[in-house]
């Protein structure tokens, strides 16, 4: 769980390590230094600090968690497993600064891309069936409740699902 500067001191020790061996002629260790350059390399592109962000985002600390996601370089490129809890934390933090279109975008995404089970789709879609509540597209909401249900694992998010279901039915 590094952040981007961390990674990149990493990077820079493991490049100067590999340049010392080369030196001393120590070709399998320069190797090896390379190889552990390029995984810490992929592993900045592929997975990114979305752990750590993560982390923070458990402790509702959303204004360390937005610094740490805004490192990320791009999202395109982050592993199918990080995208979903990126655009999931991306779309949490947009609805408490009460940037609904944003929020909605990101959990779009988020809905595309696997999260941590199905508890947590159903989430992301009772977000959405709330935020097309707050624009009174009662069709909509319906639509993302109905999946909704199929996903909902736990008793709190069968309770949410059924207030929505309810304000829906009444558009």
């Amino acid at each position: 769980m590094y952040n981007a500067r961390g990674r990149y001191a990493l990077m820079a020790v493991f490049v100067a390590a590999a340049a010392v061996f080369l030196f001393y002629d120590q070709f399998q260790l320069a190797a090896l230094a390379g190889l552990f350059f390029a995984f810490v390399l992929w592993s900045h592109f592929k997975h990114s600090s979305i752990l750590l962000a993560s982390k923070y985002f458990k402790q509702g600390d959303y204004e360390k968690t937005s610094r740490v996601l805004a490192e990320v370089p791009n999202a395109d490129r982050l592993a199918r497993n990080r995208r979903g809890y990126y655009e999931f934390m991306r779309g949490n933090i947009a609805l408490k600064s009460e940037d609904y279109e944003a929020a909605e975008y990101h959990f779009q995404i988020a809905s595309r891309f696997p999260l941590g089970g199905k508890n947590d789709k159903a989430f992301v879609l009772i977000h959405l069936a709330n935020l097309a509540l707050r624009k009174e597209d009662g069709e909509r909401s319906r639509a993302y409740i109905a999946k909704a249900k199929e996903l909902a694992t736990t008793t709190k998010a069968q309770e949410i699902i059924n207030k929505i279901e309810k304000e829906a039915n009444s558009l």
